[in-house]
């Protein structure tokens, strides 16, 4: 970064602050925002933080404010954007090491005049009584550390710590904002990190003063789901300017720190392609009018045993076979396993696994939350390109959150893939072996462009496996309950079924 602190960088602060100036002079037609540079959280805020305003950052104790705080300093620096960071808890130097963890280079910052820590912490006399503390004395310490660095980013972590200390509510109210307003009038942008005491109900911290002095509230959430916790952020106010409404899941990942995951609103309609891909299934690729439709979600939903990890392995091999790149990511069968199991055109999993072109990654459910799963998918695309996508099963993934969460789950995994042009695969195990046709619960069905349903039918002295396809948008297709064998020589689908009593129920029908 060039010789700190630069022309250029305090006129760009001092342009923003003219524009913040500007902005309040014309306060109905919405403030600037400052793109904060945290991935997901610019787009749930639909721009990033309102521009020279204050944003306070409440949440429970594990909700990971600091970092979250810390990363919004470190992407300023990167933008050439200079950062003070306030503590009025942590010693500077366990922050330092702290958020280094996440790639941020705060040392060499430091060196560089980019980024300051300011020790603010109350003091104590040596008789253990913690002295009233002074909001004159830390706007002076903020004041200087700003004029070193020209920063236009500043955070207080954590208020909380010194509004224990005011007696008075309502003089405590008057300094904050007074503190708040010179801290603007400098036209920086400034986070104040408080805690709450549980999740809010009424009053957003402890002490009901900081939501009242400060323009924007962000609630970090870290609850409890099942038996391990989900962490969600949700922007409750924000003046002046437009922001998304809701929760959000969010995750914090080494080296890198917080990531958003607002639910993708892209690609919701089916893929723009009306060209087919095969299935490597002949007979299937018939009864889908000629194949899967090219960047669609295709389902295939049955019972345990019904063949739906073989018929995928078949779809992933038509591809691989040829040179397209093909992506395995397994829930519930290990590589050897499915590898153990593959008939058909599938023998050659292994074959096509070390020749590049088929990559399959096994993962426990329960290792992650979903929010971590769905960012492990979209890096593994990133890096590998496939052409194919296959997840089995998403069922085995409602064990790793609640409903919500893995409806999000289910919506932007299908958004992301229809975005990057994926033809996807999904497997879903339903409970009914037989009987009427039983699909999945929740959203997964609703969400598919192709629906195949799997199953066992009862016949005298025998049960047979059936297939139908149920749904596929934008093409005909065949609308009979077939014949479905499995044998060495891989799966076949024969002639419709004939007597079969209740395939299609009134579920189906409804459907």
């Amino acid at each position: 970064m060039s010789e700190h602190p630069s022309q250029s960088v305090r006129a760009a602060r001092d342009a923003d602050a003219g524009a913040v100036a500007a902005n309040n002079a014309a306060f109905s037609r919405g403030v600037s925002k400052l793109e904060t540079g945290i991935p997901g959280f610019d787009h749930v805020t639909m721009g990033g933080l309102p521009l020279g305003r204050a944003t306070v950052l409440a949440g429970q104790a594990g909700s990971v404010k600091t970092v979250f705080a810390g990363h919004f300093l470190a992407e300023g620096v990167r933008r050439g954007q200079p950062a003070v960071f306030v503590s009025l808890e942590e010693p500077a130097t366990d922050l330092r090491a702290n958020l280094s963890t996440f790639g941020w280079d705060i040392a060499a910052w430091e060196a560089a005049g980019d980024w300051e820590f300011v020790d603010a912490s109350p003091l104590s006399r040596p008789d253990g009584v913690t002295e009233p503390y002074s909001f004159s004395v830390l706007a002076a310490q903020i004041g200087h550390a700003v004029d070193r660095t020209a920063a236009q980013r500043v955070v207080i972590d954590s208020l909380s710590s010194v509004l224990a200390l005011s007696g008075d509510e309502g003089e405590a109210r008057q300094q904050l904002r007074r503190l708040i307003g010179e801290l603007r009038g400098s036209g920086l942008t400034i986070v104040l990190t408080v805690e709450t005491a549980s999740d809010p109900a009424g009053s957003l911290s402890r002490y009901g003063i900081e939501e009242f002095v400060a323009d924007n509230v962000v609630l970090l959430r870290n609850t409890r789901e099942g038996k391990g916790r989900r962490r969600t952020l949700e922007v409750l106010k924000m003046r002046g300017a437009m922001h998304r409404k809701g929760d959000y899941g969010f995750t914090v990942r080494a080296g890198e720190g917080v990531v958003v995951l607002p639910v993708s609103t892209s690609a919701m309609a089916a893929g723009r392609s009306k060209a087919r891909v095969s299935s490597g299934i002949p007979d299937l690729d018939t009864m889908c009018g000629g194949g899967f439709p090219q960047d669609s979600i295709t389902l295939l939903a049955g019972p345990t045993g019904a063949g739906k990890t073989l018929m995928g392995l078949e779809f992933l091999a038509a591809a691989a076979e040829r040179g397209d790149r093909a992506l395995l990511l397994g829930y519930e069968e290990s590589p050897e396993q499915m590898s153990r199991n593959a008939v058909g055109a599938a023998r050659s999993f292994e074959q096509l696994r070390e020749a590049g072109t088929l990559k399959v990654v096994s993962v426990y459910p329960e290792e992650a939350s979903l929010e971590d799963h769905l960012l492990e998918i979209k890096q593994l695309v990133d890096d590998f390109h496939p052409h194919r996508l296959m997840v089995d099963s998403v069922t085995a993934l409602e064990r790793a959150g609640s409903a919500e969460a893995y409806r999000e789950f289910l919506v932007s995994l299908t958004s992301y893939a229809k975005a990057n042009d994926l033809t996807t695969l999904l497997t879903a195990s339903t409970r009914s072996f037989s009987g009427a046709i039983s699909l999945p619960e929740g959203h997964v069905a609703t969400l598919a462009d192709t629906l195949i349903a799997m199953r066992f039918v009862e016949a005298p002295g025998l049960v047979q496996r059936a297939i139908t396809v149920l749904k596929m948008r934008g093409g005909p297709h065949d609308h009979q309950v077939r014949r479905m064998t499995i044998s060495d020589e891989g799966i076949a689908i024969g002639a419709p079924l004939d007597q079969v009593v209740g395939v299609l129920g009134p579920e189906a029908g409804s459907r």
